[in-house]
């Protein structure tokens, strides 16, 4: 049986320019929310592997964010961080139906 995700309205499209992010807490769940420079959005943990350094406070590259302390390179796709420096943050589907962008919650 397919377990249904929590949906969460986070912000409205316009609320957030391309190649920025924004922060949103869900319960004790702190989320960095970034929209690429293609227009797409893509939600992580708001905290690097490393030291737990604000995400969201970090400058955007593609689909990159690199960590605003000791600048780790973070897919923002994927969570994943770049070679050499290892680790990965969570990942949170997001979804944008009309002007409204949602988090998806299992």
């Amino acid at each position: 049986m397919k377990q249904v995700a929590e949906r969460v309205k986070l912000v409205k499209v316009e609320d957030i320019a391309k190649d920025f992010g924004k922060t949103v807490r869900i319960g004790e769940l702190e989320i960095a929310l970034f929209r690429l420079k293609n227009g797409e959005f893509y939600a992580i943990e708001n905290r690097c592997p490393h030291r737990g350094g604000v995400l969201v406070e970090g400058l955007i590259s593609g689909q990159h964010v690199f960590c605003p302390m000791h600048d780790w390179k973070i897919d923002i796709t994927t969570g994943k961080v770049q070679e050499p420096d290892h680790g990965c943050v969570k990942t949170f589907e997001v979804e944008v139906d009309g002007d409204d962008v949602y988090l998806l919650l299992p």
